[in-house]
């Protein structure tokens, strides 16, 4: 976790447009935010939302419309890329093919007119950081794909930049090594005490590195969190939809106030804390994460049905169809051979998992 509040990057009312009069784009829309240091910070959103180009920005390869946007104090506006106390990670890891992995690190540093001593210790010291220390004499076509980005990894942190950037260097691996270098990279992160800006469209990726994450979309920023506030209090139906499997179901205040009641187009009633601002028989959205619904089989004449069951291994995924809607649920393990499809049950939505939430 971050272990200080000095602010790193500083992001205010950005705005980036490409183009210009009716074949203008706003790639970046008053976007505000703060990363501070030692933090890994994610950017997280569908292809084409601008968290790329905001990393851009950053970096300087980009210039910024209108807006500034500060490292440590100190405005980048007038600083070339070059000048940036910042390195990037990029999605094709970019090594030089004619160069062993020794002159592929070691090249940015003698850019930086470094001694030929420092040059020798530092590019050792960095390949033990990421464990490539055996493979210093090899070219990058003699490396796996994980090798390749560990050397990346390792080139971009060998001049010691205050920031590192890293645009989507997982998504070219596979699902299994992806897994095992998000673990490494939080690692690494962690053990340098540099701040990561990380960006990917990967929800799991960004839940299980990131300190906090900003959640992007059409060039504006939904929400910025700790990636349990992200999951669980989403503030609009974009974040709940783009994060994980969200119920978003339909319903009518009957009460406002902190032991409010709704009641859902399934028919059931639930309580939950209304805002007073809502009045009878004002229309609600209500969010629910598919694992926090509550069931059981039917003891009466039960509305809800089981339409679909899917065994998932470690647990399965069922689909209820109460009064025309469509409810997903996660069935636990343990209960798997408890239901089954076409089984009446009751359904019950815990107060503390269920909240309004915002279009």
């Amino acid at each position: 976790m971050v272990s200080s509040k000095i602010s790193a990057i500083d992001v205010q009312e950005v705005t980036k447009v490409y183009g210009t009069g009716s074949n203008s784009v706003k790639a970046l829309d008053n976007a505000n935010l703060t990363i501070y240091d030692n933090e890994f910070f994610t950017l997280l959103g569908p292809s084409g939302c601008g968290k790329t180009t905001l990393l851009r920005l950053i970096a300087g390869f980009e210039d910024i419309t209108e807006g500034k946007i500060n490292l440590f104090n100190e405005e980048l506006i007038s600083l070339p890329p070059n000048k940036r106390p910042v390195n990037t990670v990029f999605q094709q890891y970019a090594l030089f093919p004619h160069l062993d992995v020794f002159e592929n690190i070691a090249f940015g540093l003698r850019r930086l007119n470094k001694s030929n001593s420092f040059v020798q210790k530092r590019t050792k010291d960095v390949l033990e950081l990421v464990q490539m220390q055996d493979f210093i004499n090899r070219k990058p076509n003699q490396l796996s794909g994980g090798q390749q980005q560990r050397i990346a990894l390792a080139r971009a942190l060998a001049p010691e930049p205050k920031v590192l950037l890293l645009d989507e260097p997982l998504s070219a691996l596979d699902l299994k090594l992806r897994q095992a270098m998000r673990f490494e990279l939080k690692n690494l992160q962690q053990e340098t005490g540099i701040t990561f800006v990380f960006v990917t469209h990967d929800q799991e990726e960004a839940l299980t590195m990131s300190d906090r994450i900003a959640v992007i979309n059409e060039g504006q920023i939904q929400q910025i969190g700790e990636p349990e506030v992200i999951y669980e209090k989403p503030r609009n139906q974009f974040v709940a939809n783009f994060i994980g499997e969200a119920n978003l179901l339909p319903g009518k205040c009957i009460r406002n106030g902190k032991d409010g009641l709704c009641k859902l187009k399934t028919g059931q009633e639930i309580k939950l804390d209304i805002p007073l601002i809502f009045k009878k028989d004002d229309e609600l959205t209500i969010f629910i994460r598919p694992e926090r619904v509550k069931f059981s089989k039917s003891k009466g004449n039960s509305l809800s049905k089981i339409q679909e069951f899917t065994y998932l291994g470690n647990a399965a995924h069922i689909q209820i169809v109460s009064n025309d809607h469509i409810i997903n649920a996660t069935l636990p393990i343990d209960k798997v051979k408890t239901f089954h499809k076409g089984d009446n049950i009751d359904i019950e939505f815990p107060k503390s998992f269920s909240q309004i939430i915002n279009s």
